[in-house]
């Protein structure tokens, strides 16, 4: 058995996971996961990719260290453990900010990994979120005040669980779907995390059950023509867009 195949085959265990349940998560069958696992089979560059977004363990790490050193929450804060986000991006070279459609909870999870999936949903454009990737994704009953149904929340990514800071609320990506909650603190292996809703009660998630990290900077209306400034610089944003149409008038002096 290759590296890959115990690798694959530890960390399903560790998170007490049927072969069959992985391989519909992967979208292939059961069987031919079960190859990779078996070391009868190496996975394709694109099913390679889906394993190390499932897991959250970098393809590096995941085909050249022996991860049954490790246990789960650690091997999510190793060095080099580097999980690429799939983006799409303009004919510019600008990030689009993809917009996750309602009622999508179980698709994202199944596509989130996936390029063709990302590619494929509606975007928007907006010039004053350029530093960071950024995704819109729909509010849904009323576990996400102040915001209510029909309101999409864009977050900015944050790659590292520690880049999190208390206080400030995030689009959390877990293993059973998206919420929307702010950080109370960060323990050695979970995030505890409560709603400005206080129906509901604080809760703590593992490490290993996060997917996917959104901090909130904007929220957006269905309709997508307004936009909640609250979290943000509006004088900035208007001296970039000062700047931005500077840059355009003196390429276009250039030109000439």
């Amino acid at each position: 058995m290759s590296i890959l195949s115990e690798n694959i085959r530890y960390l399903r265990a560790q998170l007490k996971f049927s072969q069959q349940k992985i391989a519909d998560d992967l979208l292939i069958t059961r069987g031919r996961y079960s190859k990779y696992e078996d070391g009868d089979t190496e996975p394709p560059i694109e099913i390679l990719l889906k394993i190390s977004r499932y897991f959250r363990v970098s393809i590096d790490l995941l085909v050249s260290v022996d991860l049954r050193r490790f246990p789960l929450d650690e091997l999510l804060q190793l060095p080099g453990n580097r999980i690429l986000l799939p983006v799409a991006i303009d004919g510019t070279g600008e990030n689009k900010i993809e917009i996750i459609p309602y009622k999508a909870s179980m698709g994202y999870l199944n596509g989130y990994s996936d390029p063709e999936y990302i590619e494929s949903l509606q975007h928007i454009s907006l010039p004053f979120l350029r530093n960071g990737n950024y995704r819109a994704f729909p509010v849904e009953g009323d576990s996400m005040p102040p915001f209510k149904e029909g309101t999409f929340i864009i977050g900015r990514y944050i790659e590292n669980i520690q880049e999190m800071k208390t206080g400030k609320t995030y689009l959390l990506v877990t293993r059973n779907g998206f919420v929307y909650k702010r950080l109370a603190r960060i323990d050695e292996n979970y995030i505890h995390v409560l709603s400005d809703n206080n129906f509901y009660e604080p809760y703590q998630i593992p490490f290993y059950e996060l997917l996917e990290i959104w901090e909130y900077e904007y929220s957006l209306l269905k309709e997508y023509d307004v936009l909640d400034f609250s979290n943000s610089d509006v004088k900035g944003m208007f001296l970039s867009l000062k700047k931005d149409i500077q840059n355009i008038k003196e390429e276009l002096h250039k030109a000439n």
